[in-house]
């Protein structure tokens, strides 16, 4: 590693917030600044939910702008991370055709539900390694068919939101390759476009753009930007732009015998492997294969993460109660627990609405004790999400046929301790939390490698546990959790069976 002294910008966009991180690397360590924050809220606008992209965009420059108040000159680089699936059209001029739809829009089931009548789920696996699920890009682009809203104009194509995002600061059109592995589109092995399959799917491949892989310099800050913000024109990165992608490039760790779990919005819970395991089993768990970096697979299951407690905290809002997470945390953590179970994974979790009654509907049904109190369905549900994570592990285990020692949980839901704890004691597994800011660390640290300051990553990871030292958790009670563990499989059994 050298000396050189980097000062980086990372753009990363969650699915409820979005944030810049300035990140300044002194040659061995990095360290990571919020410099602006602010809300990612989607917009319902005549029965479709949309992204507000516009209002992002705006948001992104602001950001830009806030280094100036932290720095003088021009940042050595930029780059952006999003979350997976979603796009916009743009044509050949550059205009973009409106708001990208958001990935919980209601009309996605229902294509999803249409494709796989003309192509079994099973031979869309056996191609992507992608898990059939109704947001994946695939079957939006498919309700785009049905609603007859596939552009047809000459020169259009079709950008992932981080990609989208970067042409219009760069002006380069390209597919981030661990972004465009989300779409359900790619072949697993040749890592490209399916060109049998749209042409199957009456996509034509000029929709699409080419693929570059993750740490390519995509030209630099357009001029007109450039001057509008007072700055130079600076590089553009094309980081891991799926944000579990730059999430899982800063774990700490250098042993390859650990399970990670990437906990935000969504829990992302896998391992890295070399190559995709598209099997029957695979399938069935619901796991599925998306890029990382150096040509990585990320065997994963999309579990509904913090988003269930967000939904919560939002309805009690709404209700007049303000919490903050905080609170929401203390109350579950002086509940004994263990007391009734959701699967975090029924359908009947994702859209928006009453999140509280959802959760007590569920348990009525299944025959638990229905959770009362806000602390008794707070911790309901962090119990579950633990729950969930020893069964995730229990198939990662039995698929890939390794022994994981440890689990490694990272990002901003890290700062709910009692879930990490929770986590260890489900698990049976020693948890090592950290770093909170995994994904703006991930896609900095892949801006350093762009400028060839890094070289692999093992330096990488390296470097960020020289940076960013993780907490541990030591797993406890771990008989009783075993005994609840088999009561939580008996719930979502009988709600299976009942469904």
């Amino acid at each position: 590693m050298s000396t050189r002294q980097l000062n980086m910008l990372a753009v990363d966009f969650g699915a409820s917030s979005g944030r810049t991180i300035l990140g300044k690397w002194d040659g061995v360590k990095l360290s990571a600044e919020e410099i602006h924050r602010f809300s990612n809220d989607p917009v319902e606008l005549h029965g479709s939910l949309y992204w507000d992209f516009l209002r992002l965009f705006h948001e992104m420059k602001e950001g830009i702008l806030a280094y100036k108040q932290h720095g003088s000159g021009t940042p050595d680089s930029l780059a952006i991370d999003t979350w997976g699936v979603d796009y916009g059209y743009v044509n050949a001029k550059g205009k973009l055709l409106g708001n990208p739809y958001h990935y919980r829009e209601a009309r996605n089931a229902a294509a999803m539900d249409a494709l796989l009548q003309a192509i079994p789920a099973e031979e869309l696996y056996s191609r992507s390694g992608i898990q059939p699920l109704s947001f994946n890009t695939i079957f939006q682009l498919h309700a785009d068919q049905l609603d007859d809203s596939l552009p047809a104009e000459q020169g259009t194509g079709l950008l992932l939101m981080p990609d989208l995002f970067r042409f219009y600061l760069s002006g380069e059109r390209s597919a981030e390759y661990t972004i465009a592995s989300t779409t359900g589109l790619l072949d697993s092995a040749a890592r490209t476009w399916d060109a049998p399959l749209l042409q199957k799917l009456g996509l034509p491949a000029s929709l699409f753009p080419d693929i570059v892989m993750p740490g390519t310099k995509q030209g630099a800050l357009r001029k007109e930007i450039a001057a509008e913000l007072g700055i130079g024109e600076m590089p553009i990165v094309a980081a891991p732009s799926h944000d579990t992608a730059s999430a899982v490039v800063s774990i700490p760790s250098l042993a390859g015998d650990y399970a990670f779990i990437s906990c935000g919005t969504w829990s992302l819970m896998g391992v890295e492997i070399d190559q995709p395991i598209m099997t029957e089993a695979s399938l069935r768990y619901g796991f599925t294969n998306e890029g990382g970096a150096e040509n990585k697979i990320r065997l994963l299951k999309n579990i509904m993460g913090l988003w269930l407690l967000q939904a919560c905290k939002r309805q009690w809002e709404l209700e007049g109660e303000s919490l903050s997470y905080q609170d929401m945390q203390d109350l579950a953590k002086a509940e004994p627990g263990l007391g009734s179970y959701i699967d975090t994974q029924d359908p009947v979790f994702l859209a928006p609405g009453n999140m509280p009654e959802r959760i007590r509907k569920y348990c009525a049904d299944t025959g638990q004790a229905v959770p009362q109190t806000k602390a008794a369905l707070v911790r309901c549900v962090v119990d579950s999400l633990a729950m969930k994570f020893k069964q995730t592990l229990d198939e990662l285990e039995e698929l890939t046929g390794r022994r994981l020692s440890t689990v490694h949980m990272v990002g901003g839901g890290i700062q709910n301790r009692l879930l990490c704890q929770l986590t260890a004691n489900a698990t049976g597994k020693p948890v090592v939390a950290g770093p909170i800011e995994a994904t703006a660390i991930g896609n900095l640290m892949m801006q350093v490698m762009a400028h060839g300051e890094v070289g692999s990553l093992a330096e990488i990871r390296q470097a960020v546990m020289d940076s960013f030292p993780p907490d541990r958790y030591v797993p406890e009670a771990t008989d009783e959790w075993e005994e609840a563990y088999g009561h939580f499989r008996q719930v979502i059994a009988k709600k299976t069976v009942r469904s």
